[in-house]
C-alpha cells in the first residue's frame, strides 16, 4: 500500500514538473513578438500585392507556373494574416489566452500552410522539368482543368495530413503548457509529428532537389550539343552559359532560402522536443516566419515579367508613358530562344 502511494506521489511530481512553463528570456519573447508583428504587416502587403499583380498581368496569366506561384502566395498570406498575429499575442503575454478552439486551429493552419508551400514548389519544379524535357506533352498536361485539379490536390492533401491529430485519432492539437505554444501533442504516448516531418517535409524537398538537378543537367546537355555545331557556337554558347547561370542561381536561391527558413524549426521540434534550449526554438520560429516575407521576393522579384507586373499595378502611369514611348520609337527586336526554359517565367 505504501509503495503504491509512493509511486503515485512520484508520478504526480513528475507530471507537475513536466507542465511547469519553461523560462524564456523576456527580451527574447518581446523581440519575437515585435518580429511577428512586422512580418505580419510585410507579409500581408507583399503577398496581397503579388497575388493582385499576377492576376492582372495578362502576359503571366497564361503561364501554368503563375498559378502555382499564386497558390504559394495565398498560403503565405493566410500564414501572415492568421498565424503571425496570434503568435505575437502568445509571446507578448508569454501564455495562450485565446481559447481552446484557436489553439487547435493555430497548428492546423501553420503546418497546413507549410505543406501547401512545399507542394506548390514541387509543382513549380515539375512544371519546369516537363517544359524542358517533355515539351511535346506539356500542353496536354497543363490545361486549365489539369492545373485546377493540381491546385485542389495540393490544398486537400496538405490539410488532410493534419486531420488525424485534429480529430484526436493520432495525437492531438492543443496547448503545450511548458512552452505556452499550440502544437501537435502526443496522445496515449503517440504523435504523428515525426512522420509528418518525413512525409510533409523531407520527401517534397527531395523531389524538388532531384527536379532542379535534372533541369540543370538537361540545360547543360543542350548547351554541349549546341556547341558541338561549329557554325552555331559563337551565336549560342554565350546565351547558353547565361541560361545555365540563371537556372543555377534560381535553384540555389529557392533551396537556400527555404531551408534557412524552415529546416531549423523542423529539426528543433523533432530533435529537441523537450525544449531544453528555448532560445533556439524562438530563433528557429522567427526564421520560419520570415518565409512569408521572402517568398514574394524570390518568386516574383527575380524575373523581368514579374517586375513588370508589379510596376503595372503600383505605377500604372509610368507604364502607360513607357508604352507610349515604345510606340513612337518602335518595338525592340525580339530574340527567339530555342531553350524552352527561357520562354517561361522563372
Amino acid at each position: 500500500m505504501n509503495t503504491r502511494m509512493e509511486n503515485d506521489t512520484v508520478l504526480r511530481i513528475v507530471h507537475q514538473v513536466a507542465e511547469q512553463p519553461i523560462q524564456f528570456p523576456r527580451p527574447v519573447t518581446i523581440f519575437a513578438a515585435i518580429c511577428a508583428i512586422l512580418f505580419s504587416i510585410i507579409g500581408v502587403l507583399g503577398n496581397l500585392v503579388t497575388i493582385i499583380a499576377l492576376l492582372r498581368y495578362a502576359r503571366l496569366r497564361r503561364h501554368a507556373t503563375t498559378a502555382f506561384v499564386i497558390s504559394l502566395s495565398i498560403s503565405d498570406l493566410i500564414f501572415a494574416t492568421v498565424n503571425l498575429p496570434l503568435t505575437a499575442s502568445r509571446y507578448l503575454n508569454e501564455a495562450w489566452l485565446l481559447g481552446e478552439t484557436l489553439c487547435q486551429l493555430f497548428p492546423f493552419f501553420f503546418y497546413g500552410n507549410v505543406a501547401v508551400s512545399l507542394l506548390s514548389m514541387v509543382a513549380i519544379t515539375i512544371n519546369r522539368y516537363v517544359l524542358i524535357s517533355r515539351a511535346e506533352i506539356y500542353s496536354q498536361i497543363y490545361t486549365a482543368r489539369g492545373i485546377a485539379l493540381m491546385l485542389i490536390a495540393i490544398w486537400t492533401l496538405s490539410f488532410s495530413l493534419l486531420l488525424p491529430p485534429l480529430l484526436g485519432i493520432w495525437g492531438s492539437l492543443g496547448l503545450d503548457p511548458a512552452t505556452f505554444s499550440c502544437t501537435i501533442l502526443k496522445k496515449n504516448g503517440h504523435s504523428p509529428k515525426k512522420l509528418l516531418f518525413v512525409v510533409g517535409f523531407l520527401v517534397p524537398c527531395l523531389v524538388i532537389i532531384v527536379s532542379y538537378l535534372c533541369i540543370y543537367w538537361r540545360v547543360r546537355s543542350s548547351r554541349k550539343k549546341l556547341e558541338a555545331h561549329g557554325g552555331m557556337r559563337r551565336k549560342r554558347s554565350g546565351f547558353q552559359r547565361r541560361e545555365d547561370s540563371r537556372v543555377t542561381r534560381l535553384m540555389l536561391t529557392i533551396f537556400l532560402c527555404f531551408l534557412l527558413c524552415f529546416l531549423p524549426l523542423m529539426l528543433a521540434n523533432v530533435i529537441d522536443d523537450k525544449v531544453q534550449m528555448p532560445v533556439l526554438h524562438v530563433v528557429a520560429s522567427m526564421l520560419a516566419w520570415a518565409s512569408s516575407v521572402v517568398n514574394p521576393f524570390i518568386y516574383a522579384g527575380t524575373n523581368k515579367l514579374y517586375r513588370e507586373a508589379y510596376r503595372q499595378l503600383l505605377c500604372p502611369r509610368r507604364m502607360k508613358a513607357k508604352t507610349g514611348t515604345q510606340k513612337i520609337i518602335g518595338p525592340r527586336a525580339i530574340h527567339s530562344h530555342s531553350s524552352k526554359i527561357s520562354s517561361q517565367p522563372t
